[in-house]
């Protein structure tokens, strides 16, 4: 195994474009337990610890364009206001010491069904930015998952970073597991109300063969919002209306059995959270008045 580790973000284009194959290494919270187990025996490993462009962050107006280096636990202390949904979704990941470590560059280079910042990110619409030796370009979140473990990432091309836009209005997710925190995620969702646009955007975890939006489930919730003149008047959200949109929400999943959780149960967790994040969000939502 030949262990490559530039110490420049040039260098580590270049070396990627030599050895297309190279897995990326930067927290390793992914990276690591797969060659602890066996499961993975790249010949080249890119180690990107070294290079700090990639673990700064930059708050604009109206996006914070996360470096793929930026971990967990500096999302929780430094960005919990502008992005929250990524926030509380950053607090469930893993062990203090995981969060230390881990990145959302990483996850989304892993690309699992289950991790747990895609929810949120899905919810706010976020756009990952990816470059090589050839350029850069950007990638909507919505095409980044390609299927199991799969992303859109040509062979040569790193994440350098998440653009995500700061949230207008509340956000939340919702994680089911065997605890709280420290354990993948049975089924998750996230969701982000945007009075800005008045819109609502989701984003389901582990309930599919890719994460992905409820995309009529907030088209749904959007539009009787406007009907019933709530975004103006911001009246309480109709316990009717809330149950409607868990089961959009849960008519986008397609869950599978596995030892986590059956797919019954992944639906029906699924309705439950939708639900209970539609009226959390919309709660905090009247309070801002």
């Amino acid at each position: 195994m030949e262990f490559l580790s530039p110490n420049t973000w040039p260098e580590a284009l270049a070396a990627k474009s030599e050895h297309p194959a190279a897995v990326p290494l930067c927290g390793g919270t992914d990276v690591m337990v797969e060659l602890n187990f066996d499961q993975h025996r790249p010949e080249v490993i890119l180690d990107l610890t070294r290079i700090a462009d990639l673990r700064r962050w930059d708050i604009g107006e109206h996006d914070v364009r996360l470096g793929s280096a930026v971990t967990y636990t500096e999302i929780i202390a430094e960005l919990g206001e502008v992005l929250p949904g990524l926030a509380m979704a950053s607090r469930t990941v893993g062990s203090p010491q995981i969060r230390n470590r881990g990145t959302v560059g990483g996850n989304l280079g892993a690309a699992s069904p289950a991790g747990d910042s895609h929810p949120p990110l899905l919810a706010t619409g976020a756009r990952v930015e990816v470059e090589s030796v050839r350029g850069s370009r950007q990638i909507q979140i919505a095409d980044f998952y390609t299927g199991v473990k799969r992303n859109a990432l040509e062979p040569d091309e790193l994440i350098c970073a998440i653009v995500v836009p700061r949230a207008d209005g509340p956000e939340q997710f919702c994680k089911i597991g065997t605890r709280n925190a420290m354990v993948i995620s049975v089924v998750a969702f996230g969701l982000a109300l945007h009075p800005t646009t008045r819109t609502v955007g989701t984003g389901i975890g582990s309930a599919a063969t890719t994460p992905l939006r409820a995309t009529d489930a907030g088209r749904f919730l959007a539009e009787a919002l406007e009907a019933d003149g709530l975004w103006d008047s911001r009246e309480e959200l109709g316990q009717s209306l809330a149950t409607e949109f868990g089961e959009r929400v849960k008519a986008a999943a397609a869950p599978i059995d596995d030892v986590r959780g059956t797919a019954a149960y992944r639906m029906h967790s699924l309705s439950v959270m939708a639900r209970r994040a539609a009226t959390w969000a919309w709660n905090d939502y009247r309070k801002a008045a």
